[in-house]
């Protein structure tokens, strides 16, 4: 019995051997590396991260951003975390498709420069988000700012989230501040941080631009933003994104509009009556938000899909 054990060993060695064989193969020539060499570890990511070129010239309605060593690296931060920040962009350029033609055509019956749809998407990536400030909707106006131009909000109507109408409250609001302060980059600057705020604070300085203008980090970085925005959505394979028109979020114009005179005690019966879900009524009409509607003066107009199958 003792010579059996080291006749055992060998056997079981060879077949030990022969099954890592089989399991993970032999690889001829296999060059054998460190794992200092590789660099394996915690910090080792399997991509490559390239600098983004900023040597052209970029501008905001047609006005020329002035590039120095300061307004370089501002622009370079927000193109870089923009263009690294896949989901988000991603998203964007989707949302873009939908509601871009709508915002495009307020703009241009309101006489402000196009690259404003911009603006919209620093602000709320397109969507009826609620800040902490509770400023609300696309163009994240607050409560008194979105009365005093002129969009109903009460307990159930909040016209911050009317795409329509709250774009032309944007547009309003920014011809206001074009005017006060003389360059749409003065205006889109005064737009995030109040005008109060941005007319005190270039009176203090002595300063006419927003560029030359020492202002907190979050306004000093929303033009930059908004530029960086323009220039990757305007440009998105340039950047690394490649979407099909297929991939991109259909606008909503396969609507009617129903115009609404008298008062609905309850939403989710009257969208049963026009043969679409409650939640289908809210998707397209998010400035409904309460479960009735009640009208006193005005009329409303509430869309409806035409093709109701699926909702």
């Amino acid at each position: 019995m003792n010579s059996f054990y080291p006749k055992f060993g060998l056997i079981a060695g060879l077949v030990f051997t022969a099954l890592i064989t089989i399991s993970f193969g032999t690889v001829e020539n296999e060059p054998t590396v460190s794992k200092s060499e590789t660099n394996v570890g915690a910090t080792h990511l399997p991509q490559q991260v390239h600098a983004i070129d900023i040597n052209k010239t970029y501008d905001l309605a047609g006005e020329k951003v002035p590039m120095n060593m300061d307004t370089r690296e501002r622009l370079d931060r927000e193109l870089s975390v923009n263009a690294y920040w896949h989901s988000s962009t991603l998203l964007n350029i989707k949302m873009a498709a939908k509601y871009f033609p709508i915002i495009e055509r307020v703009l241009a019956e309101e006489g402000v420069p196009d690259d404003f749809k911009y603006l919209a998407v620093a602000e709320s990536n397109l969507r009826n988000v609620s800040s902490s400030a509770s400023a609300k909707g696309f163009w994240q106006f607050r409560k008194l700012a979105g009365k005093e131009w002129n969009l109903e909000i009460n307990n159930e109507i909040d016209e911050r989230y009317h795409i329509e109408k709250s774009t032309r409250a944007a547009c309003k609001y920014l011809k206001s501040m074009k005017k006060r302060f003389g360059t749409w980059s003065n205006a889109a600057a005064a737009y995030n941080v109040g005008p109060t705020s941005f007319s005190k604070q270039r009176k203090a300085q002595g300063e006419e631009s927003f560029y030359n203008m020492n202002i907190n980090s979050e306004t000093g970085r929303y033009l930059f933003r908004i530029i960086a925005i323009k220039e990757i959505m305007s440009n998105p394979q340039s950047y690394g994104f490649y979407l099909d028109p297929a991939d991109k979020y259909a606008i909503q114009d396969q609507v009617e509009y129903i115009t609404v005179t008298s008062s609905i005690p309850s939403l989710s019966k009257w969208a049963h009556d026009q043969g679409i879900s409650y939640r289908t009524l809210k998707y397209f009409n998010p400035w409904l938000i309460a479960g009735k509607l009640t009208v006193k003066k005005n009329t409303y107009k509430i869309a409806v899909p035409y093709n109701k199958t699926g909702y």
